[in-house]
């Protein structure tokens, strides 16, 4: 190829270089932890990177009620976190609804000032655990991966992540980062029928008892655990009258033997009496009231 062949190709390559490079991903932007305190890992195309969360809960922990016991654990450890001093990772396992979350938000509400920081990682986003690590280690605020809902079926392999970060890798642990998970399920993966089978072999596992260790293992690699359950009537309405008053309705007195109906009644309709469904209800009655009112 003849010198003026060259240069009447080179624009042309110039052109198609430059259309593919307005299709190529653009380096995900350094978060700003100073302006915003809580995240989620977000995968786009072939590229991971952090999306900010805009945060405005106002759960307290003294909004929780039912769960003191657990409350108390649980602020206690993240203090012990925030310090610097020793604290575990953490696993909120139980009934739906009562609270697993909302101490995660209570938390970040409290101690936001403090430097906290929660970034939520979904069970797709554990493999990338590595990539978020990166951004993390060196930074002076205190980080709360949080993975809400977690679990997992027998041939998921994303679990094998959470449990190096947990304390099975070779690198040493960050020590501004602490696991907080939920969860239905204690031990996070299926318990199965056949992993009862005592001595019985079946399919190619040779040591099945190895295998169910294994299961196991993931939830034992965190240091506390917090267990929650379905709360009796009388918790139910205590919290279904807080937040109907912190909602702005009248005064719950003036009218509690209709409150009280009508919140119970609406329980055995979700099938679940629980925080959430208290704090659902809660709405539900103030908005009645506040378009009486009007």
């Amino acid at each position: 190829m003849n010198q003026n062949s060259l240069g009447s190709v080179s624009p042309l390559l110039e052109a198609v270089l430059a259309q593919l490079s307005a299709w190529l991903p653009k380096p995900a932007p350094m978060p700003d932890w100073d302006t915003h305190y809580a995240w989620r890992w977000v995968r786009r195309g072939q590229q991971g990177g952090l999306e900010a969360l805009p945060f405005s809960s106002v759960t307290r922990f003294d909004d929780l009620h039912g769960i003191e016991d657990q409350r108390i654990r649980f602020d206690q450890n993240m203090r012990q976190f925030l310090k610097g001093f020793p604290a575990n990772h953490v696993l909120l396992s139980g009934a739906r609804g009562c609270g697993k979350s909302s101490l995660v938000k209570a938390a970040l509400q409290a101690y936001l000032a403090e430097g906290l920081r929660v970034i939520e990682v979904d069970k797709a986003g554990l493999a990338e655990l590595p990539d978020i690590l990166a951004l993390i280690r060196e930074r002076s605020e205190r980080f709360v991966l949080f993975c809400d809902d977690l679990s997992f079926e027998a041939a998921d392999l994303a679990w094998t992540s959470l449990k190096s970060l947990l304390d099975g890798s070779l690198s040493a642990p960050a020590g501004n980062v602490l696991v907080v998970a939920t969860s239905n399920r204690r031990h996070l993966m299926p318990d199965l029928h056949s992993d009862n089978t005592g001595t019985r072999h079946e399919g190619d596992e040779i040591h099945p008892a190895e295998a169910i260790e294994e299961k196991i293992s993931l939830s034992d690699r965190f240091g506390l655990w917090l267990s929650f359950y379905a709360m009796d009537q009388m918790v139910y309405l205590q919290i279904a009258e807080h937040w109907a008053t912190e909602l702005g309705a009248p005064p719950v007195l003036e009218e509690q033997s209709i409150f009280r109906h009508e919140a119970l009644q609406w329980a055995l309709m979700r099938g679940s009496r629980s925080g959430r469904s208290a704090n659902q209800f809660a709405r539900d009655w103030a908005g009645r009231k506040g378009l009486v009112k009007n």
